[in-house]
């Protein structure tokens, strides 16, 4: 019997997925309307995603530059941004609308402004943890102020300021989906227009599983960048591990050479 039930439940869920399955794909375009289907709405969300965290990320690199740079300067501006990220999204959203009208930079802006809360302490903490003999060893080689940020900081702090990209990433990608309360948001549509609103699961789910995969997407590509920006970090395992020498002409492990006479111990003597 209870055999019987789980069965039953199996055939079910299977039954639920395929039809869930079907319905995206059969609505993921429209060849005859480019504006109809899934595959706009993910490429708005896309659009409006990634156009945050860039001109989120332009600003906050001057700013954490100049925060790390005048110590004073970083508390006021840390505040200021941590008052603008506790001002809900969808009261932010309305009190721009005036000014933006239904356009992209409705969303933009202040998703942009969100990113700014995560973006920034890590610009300033990425900066702040360079240590001093490599800035005074780049002083030393001639590098003007300039130089030294582009060349030496900044690299040395990619790590920490990737690691709040990724965070702020996910989180832009999202929170995109609450934009379509004033008639924006890519996937927000398809889950809260086509979904909620109708009662039709199959919308939720396909919205939902959508903008997981983009964020996961988008966090690996991340993870690439770092290690393709960071080649000193790359770890090849062989570190510390002694190597027997080879000869030349056949490749034979070597002998090992005896100190010199002058090398010896006293005891050896």
């Amino acid at each position: 019997m209870i055999a019987a039930e789980g069965g039953d439940w199996a055939l079910g869920a299977w039954e639920w997925v395929v039809r869930v399955t079907e319905w995206g794909t059969a609505n993921w375009s429209y060849p005859g309307e480019p504006d109809r289907g899934i595959r706009p709405l993910v490429l708005e969300h896309m659009r409006l995603s990634y156009l945050s965290i860039l001109i989120g990320l332009v600003i906050a690199l001057p700013l954490g530059l100049a925060c790390a740079r005048w110590r004073p300067l970083y508390p006021p501006v840390l505040t200021g941004v941590n008052v603008l990220y506790s001002i809900p999204s969808i009261a932010l959203f309305f009190l721009i609308l005036p000014y933006t009208g239904f356009s992209d930079w409705t969303a933009i802006v202040p998703l942009s402004l969100y990113t700014l809360v995560i973006l920034l302490p890590n610009v300033v903490d990425g900066l702040r943890q360079v240590p001093d003999h490599v800035r005074q060893a780049a002083v030393a080689m001639g590098f003007s102020p300039l130089r030294r940020l582009v060349a030496v900081e900044t690299p040395v702090a990619v790590p920490v300021i990737i690691a709040g990209l990724r965070v702020a990433s996910v989180a832009t990608i999202s929170m995109v989906s609450v934009a379509s309360l004033v008639g924006l948001g890519g996937l927000g549509q398809l889950i809260l227009s086509e979904g909620f609103r109708r009662q039709f699961d199959a919308p939720i789910v396909v919205g939902i599983v959508l903008v997981v995969l983009l964020a996961f997407v988008t966090d690996a590509l991340l993870v690439l960048a770092q290690y393709l920006l960071t080649p000193w970090a790359r770890g090849d395992g062989r570190r510390g591990r002694p190597r027997r020498g080879r000869t030349a002409a056949t490749g034979t492990p070597t002998a090992a050479v005896p100190p010199a006479p002058e090398q010896r111990t006293a005891g050896e003597r």
